[in-house]
């Protein structure tokens, strides 16, 4: 059986990957993984992997940060080294990152076969480093597992060459695994509201305008729900940069945390009224059986149309007004979303027999 490179540089990365991880183990398959260190911080480094019950990486590559080609091409050259000295014969990657990237230049450099896990999305917004890379990362890829239907078919209309397989979405998966983790060992170490709605925000396109920090600002002092928001970095720069991080600090309805570790994370999903995000992942992570929640997506597009057309997703865009008046029109309706877009948290399994079968 061909050894498989589980090619990881991300948090999101790690936590799609490991319901992957779990079912090579389970099925006594050959693997390593393999960690760029893209986003490096000691919980992603480590305890991560411990808190997920999964082995840590056979491989640091310790790539670390620096401009895009910078970091794309440290990773291209330190992958091919990690292949090699690994025997990797099947390289794996997921999503849409730098590391993404370069996983799958480097498998297809050396002859190897390359599978792109949660292929097909597209956000169609050129402004998003990440639509290059799952565009570049797709068209390379000899193995494509598409989330969905959908996904397929935008494959075939840009005529990829690798085959396609419909899987579902590795994320539900480990949204369902995970939770279980969760429940016995998240820890919130803060006062949570009763009722709260989730904040994530911090998409350069979005926290390195003004404007459209202003517009988040209205949009947390109007609304009546509390706000838990655990604010990363960057979003805390730019909005003490602007002159708005005191309004926020202090809203007495307005919790700001710091970045919450994954499965406290899960935690707060589960518990909160609604999201709002301009993150991808959490779109999907929404639409899991045990968390359906609905989310208000701070953007002009999404490359998860299903979970808008499922009806947990909504696109409102940055403007204050809009995203007000799509909270206020939800609150008066009686949601009833449907089933999970993402599949029935099997894509690991559907995954695995079929690079299995190829052997």
């Amino acid at each position: 059986m061909k050894k498989i490179g589980v090619v990881v540089g991300t948090r999101p990365e790690i936590i799609k990957m490991s319901p992957l991880i779990r079912e090579m183990e389970r099925k006594g398959m050959e693997y390593g993984v393999i960690h760029t260190e893209q986003h490096y911080d000691e919980e992603v480094s480590g305890i991560f992997f411990n808190e997920l019950e999964i082995d840590k990486p056979n491989r640091y590559l310790d790539v670390g940060s620096g401009s895009q080609a910078e970091q794309t091409g440290n990773a291209l050259m330190e992958l091919e080294k990690a292949f090699e000295e690994l025997d990797i014969e099947t390289v794996l990657v997921q999503g849409d990152t730098n590391t993404v990237l370069a996983g799958a230049l480097a498998g297809i450099k050396m002859g190897l076969d390359v599978g792109h896990i949660e292929a097909g999305l597209r956000s169609y917004d050129y402004r998003m480093p990440e639509e290059y890379n799952r565009r570049l990362t797709d068209h390379a890829s000899n193995l494509l597992f598409a989330p969905t239907e959908e996904n397929r078919e935008i494959l075939e209309n840009e005529n990829v060459w690798g085959e396609i397989f419909v899987t579902g979405n590795t994320v539900i998966d480990a949204c369902v695994q995970n939770l279980k983790i969760a429940e016995k060992k998240a820890r919130i170490n803060f006062e949570l509201p009763e009722k709260f709605v989730l904040v994530t925000a911090h998409r350069a396109e979005n926290v390195d305008d003004p404007d459209v920090l202003e517009n988040y600002v209205g949009v947390f002092e109007e609304l009546e729900h509390p706000i838990v928001y655990p604010i990363h970095p960057r979003a805390e720069k730019m909005f003490k940069k602007f002159g708005m991080l005191e309004r926020l600090e202090e809203n007495d309805d307005i919790y700001l945390v710091p970045p919450q570790g994954y499965l406290e994370f899960l935690m707060l999903m589960k518990r909160c009224e609604f999201i709002l995000t301009d993150s991808g992942g959490i779109q999907e992570e929404a639409t899991a059986p045990d968390i359906r929640k609905k989310v208000f997506v701070l953007r002009k597009s999404t490359e998860r149309p299903e979970a808008v057309e499922a009806g947990y997703a909504e696109i409102v865009g940055t403007e204050k007004t809009k995203i007000l008046e799509a909270i206020n029109e939800f609150e008066k309706e009686d949601w009833n979303p449907k089933e999970c877009p993402y599949g029935d948290g099997k894509a690991s399994e559907r995954i695995v027999d079929i690079i299995r079968e190829r052997d």
